[in-house]
C-alpha cells in the first residue's frame, strides 16, 4: 500500500511538473497583415488575447487597461474602439484601424494584472506587435517606453522563416543583462506537433547587454516574452503578491516564395 501510494505521488508530481513546463502565457496582439502595400485592403483587424499559443489554450482577458498605437512619433488611444470576442473560447478583443498613410505603426497593450493562482503571483505582459505601411520602414527600433519592452534589433516585420531576430530586453527603460526569454510559435491551425512538450515553448538568455537572438525555424507568427520580477507587489486576498512583468512582441516569419 505504502508503495503504492509513493508511486502515485511521483506520477502525479511528473503530471503537475509536466503540465507547468508547457504552461507559457503570452499576451497576444495579432494583425491580419503587418505589411500593408498599396494595392491591398488598408483595413488591419486586429485580436488582443492571452493565451499558450502553441497548444491553443484560450484564457481569459478582461478589456485591457490600455490599448493603443503609436505612429510617426504620436500616440493614439484606441481602447474604446475594442469589442468583445471569443479567442480560443475565452474572452478576447478585437479592432479594425484603416491605415491612412505611410509609416510604422506600433500597436501596444497593457493588460489588468491576472491572478495565477498556480504560480501564485500576477502576471502583466505588455505586448506589442509592428505594422509597416506603402514601403515606410523607417522608426521600428524606436521604443514605446512601456515599463518593460522588446526593442527589436531586427526589422520586426519583412523576416523570412529561418531569418535571425534579435531584441534588446528593456526594464524601466534599462537593458536587462541575462534575460530569459521564452519563445513560442502561434500554432494557429493547430496542425504543427511539437516533437516533445520540452519543444513547445523554447528558452533563450539575453546576454550582458540584454540583447538575444533566435532563429525562427518556421514560418508563421512567434512571440518572444521576456520575464522580470517587478519591483512592486498586488494585493490578492489580502496578502502582499509577486507580479510577473512581460515584454512581449509578436513578429511574423515569411515562407521563400518562388514562381
Amino acid at each position: 500500500m505504502k508503495k503504492a501510494l509513493i508511486t502515485s505521488g511521483l506520477i502525479s508530481l511528473v503530471l503537475i511538473f509536466t503540465a507547468v513546463s508547457v504552461q507559457a502565457h503570452y499576451g497576444m496582439v495579432i494583425p491580419s497583415d503587418n505589411m500593408v502595400m498599396q494595392d491591398e485592403n488598408r483595413t488591419v483587424h486586429i485580436t488582443a488575447s492571452f493565451s499558450h499559443p502553441f497548444e491553443g489554450v484560450g484564457m481569459e482577458l478582461v478589456k485591457p487597461k490600455v490599448f493603443a498605437l503609436r505612429a510617426n512619433g504620436e500616440a493614439q488611444d484606441l481602447l474604446g474602439t475594442l469589442k468583445q470576442a471569443k479567442k480560443m473560447d475565452h474572452t478576447g478583443w478585437e479592432t479594425d484601424y484603416i491605415i491612412k498613410k505611410p509609416g510604422v505603426y506600433m500597436f501596444y497593450m497593457e493588460p489588468v494584472p491576472y491572478w495565477e493562482s498556480a504560480e501564485d503571483c500576477f502576471i502583466i505582459h505588455y505586448t506589442k506587435t509592428v505594422v509597416t505601411a506603402f514601403g515606410y520602414d523607417e522608426g521600428w527600433d524606436q521604443e514605446i517606453g512601456l515599463k518593460t519592452e522588446i526593442v527589436p534589433l531586427s526589422k520586426p516585420f519583412a523576416q523570412y522563416a529561418g531569418n535571425i531576430f534579435q531584441g534588446i530586453v528593456k526594464l524601466n527603460g534599462k537593458a536587462v543583462p541575462y534575460a530569459e526569454v521564452e519563445v513560442e510559435y502561434y500554432n494557429e491551425d493547430g496542425k504543427s506537433q511539437a516533437p516533445t512538450d520540452y519543444m513547445v515553448t523554447q528558452t533563450i538568455k539575453a546576454d550582458a547587454n540584454g540583447v538575444f537572438t533566435y532563429a525562427a525555424p518556421k514560418a508563421g507568427w512567434w512571440g518572444f516574452a521576456a520575464l522580470n520580477e517587478a519591483d512592486f507587489t498586488l494585493k490578492a486576498d489580502g496578502q502582499e503578491k509577486g507580479v510577473e512583468l512581460g515584454a512581449v512582441i509578436w513578429v511574423k516569419f515569411e515562407n521563400w516564395k518562388t514562381k
